[in-house]
């Protein structure tokens, strides 16, 4: 090749180069990595084509003694009966496999019984063999989680209204059929290690954002990230890095993008996982909003993008080379309804020391910009619409994973369901709050989310499109719920203010 043809080529390489970033996911290529189905009941057929097809086909086979039937509650409780395998597979020959769980299960507190609950009753929490995965961090378990039924029908129907598992799936389908939108949603989970919680709490190191000395060779805290990382693996999460954080003892691990149903149990197991594992190197890990005044809080932030099922969407009248049709809808609906969704994405008194203006963790407004930091939505690779994806700031560790997709997506497919136009203007340098009322008017920013729980329960029970979607039950009895849960967290009056942080941290 002559130095004149290489030279033009080494031009046109500098003068156009891609633009096009990240890996692209859809819902038909990514994997929740639970073991199917068909494999676990191998072992009730032992002539079926599996069992004879040389794969593992039954749970015993894997090494499995044990069985997690989990649920998690409006207060972001993990439950659990622990079934012997044995059992388990006696189950499975029922016509509902499952067991029955009293139907206070998700009205209780502690042991307070919120408004609206009752002492009579009970569901049976139904197997989801879909959802079966191994426990990378307990040898010998694997977990799956259930949908909450009636006992016997109540209308014709099983399904409890209340289980959170269900309303997602219902909401879910209700957009991939009537809408022909279809979601994937990954998670960025935020953490402190702590080496002790009492009589004070302690960090292990304060070492800062992104510090390889985080990570020092033969720490505990290295060995214990490393772990979560393997015990993810097993489980058949994906994990796609691990990094510490900017607080003291602070981490956080992403993982991988999922329909929104499998992303919420896959961030429970998430959850799960990095207690545990840190429970086992005599560490304690903790999801608190804001444990240090003077430094960063842990949120769990939320990526969502959007795939629409006919085809391609077009692109937006107001944002064409940023925005698809059905994104800019999803967006109108977000920054119309987020104020009334926050209940489920910030439930404790505690989780609003950690949303405030200034400190990149969303900010009190509802707002978006392009790669911005300090907003509440942050649109992400705006030119790579593979890859494009919302990311949700102003979530954190303390809420109910399918409570909080159960309102993000509500939010964002009545935006497509009613075509709203995006009526607020894209951040630009500065946050909303940095702008002047003027200027936030002048980009229709005009709606400040709520500053304390108090009031997010309020805009949640007066949103009357968010509660018909999600179903007026259930807004009344989380409300309930959650307003019983923040009497409880909160400081009581025979305790310090020490010992009130000790029992956040300890309960979340």
């Amino acid at each position: 090749m002559s130095s004149a043809a290489e030279t033009t080529i080494h031009a046109a390489t500098l003068s156009s180069p891609p633009i096009d970033f990240g890996i692209r996911y859809a819902p038909t290529t990514v994997s929740a990595g639970t073991i199917a189905a068909d494999t676990i009941l191998a072992r009730m057929h032992p002539t079926s084509a599996v069992s004879g097809s040389g794969l593992s086909g039954s749970l015993e086979d894997r090494g499995v003694k044990f069985v997690r039937l989990q649920w998690v509650d409006f207060s972001n409780f993990v439950h659990c009966r622990v079934l012997t395998t044995s059992h388990f597979y006696k189950l499975l020959r029922a016509s509902r496999p499952g067991v029955t769980v009293a139907k206070v299960v998700l009205g209780l507190v502690f042991l307070k019984m919120a408004e609206g609950f009752g002492a009579t009753g009970e569901y049976v929490l139904v197997f989801d063999l879909a959802s079966v995965r191994m426990c990378g961090y307990a040898p010998g378990h694997a977990a799956l989680f259930g949908y909450f039924q009636e006992k016997y029908p109540i209308g014709g129907r099983l399904d409890a209204p209340l289980c959170p598992r269900t309303n997602l799936r219902r909401i879910v389908k209700y957009a991939a059929e009537e809408l022909k939108a279809e979601f994937l949603v990954g998670f960025e989970t935020e953490f402190i290690l702590l080496t002790t919680t009492k009589p004070t709490i302690q960090a292990p190191n304060n070492h800062g954002w992104s510090r390889t000395a985080a990570f020092a060779s033969g720490t505990t805290e290295a060995k214990v990230l490393e772990e979560i990382a393997d015990a993810l693996t097993t489980s058949g999460i994906e994990l796609q890095m691990f990094h510490s954080e900017a607080a003291p003892g602070q981490y956080e691990v992403v993982t991988g993008p999922l329909p929104p149903l499998e992303a919420a149990d896959a961030l429970a197991h998430t959850r799960e996982t990095i207690y545990n594992v840190a429970s086992k190197h005599g560490m304690h890990a903790t999801l608190t909003p804001r444990l240090y005044a003077d430094s960063c809080g842990s949120g769990a932030h939320t990526h969502i993008s959007v795939h629409p099922t006919t085809g391609s969407s077009p692109p937006s009248e107001r944002y064409p080379s940023t925005l698809t049709t059905h994104e800019s809808c999803f967006l109108a609906g977000l920054m119309t309804h987020l104020p009334s969704i926050i209940a489920f994405t910030l439930p404790l008194p505690q989780s609003y020391s950690r949303m405030k203006d200034g400190i990149w963790s969303g900010g009190t407004w509802a707002c978006w910009g392009d790669e911005h930091k300090d907003v509440s939505v942050r649109l992400t690779n705006s030119h790579s619409p593979q890859t494009r994806n919302f990311e949700v700031k102003t979530v954190d560790g303390t809420a109910n994973p399918y409570l909080v997709l159960a309102g993000l997506i509500s939010a964002g497919i009545i935006g497509i369901r009613d075509q709203l136009e995006l009526a607020v203007e894209g951040c630009g340098e500065t946050s909303g709050a940095g702008l002047s009322k003027a200027e936030r008017a002048e980009k229709g920013i005009t709606r400040r989310l709520p500053l304390d729980v108090e009031s997010a329960r309020q805009c949640l029970l007066e949103d009357q499109k968010i509660g018909e979607l999600i179903g007026e039950e259930v807004v009344r009895k989380f409300v309930a719920v959650n307003k019983t849960l923040g009497r409880l967290i909160v400081q009581q009056e025979t305790e310090s203010e020490d010992a009130a942080v000790v029992r956040l941290v300890e309960t979340y």
